[in-house]
This record gives structure tokens, sequence and C-alpha cells, in this order.
């Protein structure tokens, strides 16, 4: 891979990372501010469905900021963009798609058609 594309992903992830970050921030910070009284239960309910599905994306968010940083460390070791399954360099297209991926298409399609096949 070209050294600008790899500081192209470099500058990508470690933007991304501080996004991510911020917005967990700003979610404890908001998790904090004193809970409302509701006169009315379904108010109450719609409420803790919302701090709940909040909770789930945030939760989404801190397994994406883990591989974030695993993907800044290939790019440290120079592993970035070579297939862990295959050793292939995987496409660059895949990489502006899904920068923190591991696998090129073609093992990755394999995987999740055994994993389809296992029905896991």
């Amino acid at each position: 891979m070209k050294k600008k594309d790899v500081e192209y992903f470099r500058k990508l992830l470690n933007d991304r990372l501080e996004e991510l970050l911020s917005r967990g921030d700003d979610t404890v910070s908001g998790m904090t501010v004193p809970k409302e009284n509701f006169p009315d239960p379904t108010d109450r309910a719609t409420l803790e469905t919302d701090r709940n599905f909040m909770l789930r994306i945030r939760d989404r968010e801190h397994k994406l900021i883990k591989k974030v940083k695993k993907a800044l460390v290939r790019i440290d070791n120079e592993t970035f963009g070579t297939c862990e399954s295959c050793g292939e360099p995987i496409t660059i297209k895949r990489l502006k798609a899904r920068p923190v991926t591991t696998q090129c298409i073609e093992c990755k399609t394999k995987e999740e058609a055994k994993e389809k096949a296992l029905g896991l």
C-alpha cells in the first residue's frame, strides 16, 4: 500500500476515534442529569426505552472504538490492509467502505457463508 494511502487511513481512523469518544462523553454527561419526575407512567417508560436504546448504541460504538484502535495498531505495525486469513492485500475500495476490516472480501464472504451454514 502506498504511503499516501496509509496516511489517509490513519487520519480517517483517528478522526473516527475522536468522534466516537466525544459521543461517549456526551452520553455520560447526559445520564448524570437528575431524573425527572413523571406523573404519567407512559412518559417514564418512554424515557427508559430511549435511555436503553442509547446505551445499546453506545455499546456498539464502544466495540467499534476497539476495532478502530486495533486498525491503528495494524497501521503502526505495517500490517494494515493485509488479509489476516489469506495474506493477500485488501482492496482500497473495501478499506474505504470498512476501514477496520481485517479480511479481504473473498475471505469474509467465505466466513459468513460458513457461519450461515452452521447456523451461527
